[in-house]
């Protein structure tokens, strides 16, 4: 099996040197950038199994090389930042980003986080097919399109969603009137959350509920204490 490749794009040149070594010596290839320039240098050349993104770079921020990234690419992004409150995570999670690691961090810790990242993110090529199959489902008058990413209201209106808000919805609406975890939510919407104390998931489904409330109607997602949420809509195809 070829090794995987791993982009850091880290601007503190001993970290960068310290990660891509570490991750040289678990088998990974490894290329490395600087500035959000040398990164998109990297990604014409082909692109990586994983980003470790830095948040805080010179020139454009990790943020704004997340939200380009993410209008045309799924590429799975581990966010480092020396900012590590609940806050930043969740902007992290919205924008798309599949783990957020506050430094100062062990090079053991990022491994276990690459690890996960990358089979989570190989376990869902499966359910990124059954997506394309049934492209656009339909739940109490929403209609969610999956291709496009979109999800019209009753009245047909546009809803904007997050990334992370969408992903959501994604899980929810395939795996309707079932309760559901944290932990298995976060697996199969593609996202990951800190340690298990984190409530940044509590925060991104209630904005997704407000969302989707409509006069005289509320969301169709039930919280079961102690252990996760129900979608409790009925979900058909379009």
């Amino acid at each position: 099996m070829a090794s995987q490749t791993i982009l850091v794009v880290e601007d503190d040149p001993q970290l960068r040197v310290l990660i891509a070594r570490a991750l040289k010596e678990h088998g990974y290839d490894v290329r490395t950038a600087s500035t959000g320039a040398e990164m998109q240098v990297q990604l014409d050349d082909g692109e990586p199994a994983l980003i470790v993104l830095d948040i805080m770079l010179p020139g454009t921020n990790g943020i704004e090389l997340l939200r380009r990234l993410r209008a045309t690419s799924d590429i799975p992004v581990i966010f480092v930042s020396a900012r590590g409150g609940e806050a930043d995570r969740v902007v992290g999670l919205e924008l798309g980003a599949d783990d957020y690691l506050a430094k100062p961090f062990g090079t053991r810790e990022l491994l276990a986080r690459i690890t996960a990242v990358l089979r989570r993110h190989s376990n869902g090529a499966g359910t990124s097919s059954q997506r394309q199959r049934q492209d656009e489902v339909v739940f109490d008058g929403w209609t969610l399109s999956l291709s496009r990413r979109e999800l019209r209201s009753p009245t047909k209106a546009l809803v904007e969603l997050t990334t992370a808000e969408f992903d959501l919805l994604s899980a929810f609406v395939q795996s309707p009137q079932r309760v559901i975890s944290r932990e298995r939510l976060i697996e199969l919407s593609r996202t990951r959350i800190g340690d298990s104390s984190d409530r940044s998931v509590d925060v991104l489904v209630s904005r997704l509920r407000r969302k989707l409330t409509t006069e005289g109607n509320e969301a169709p997602i039930a919280t079961v204490r102690g252990v996760g949420y129900m979608f409790t809509a009925e979900v058909s195809p379009a």
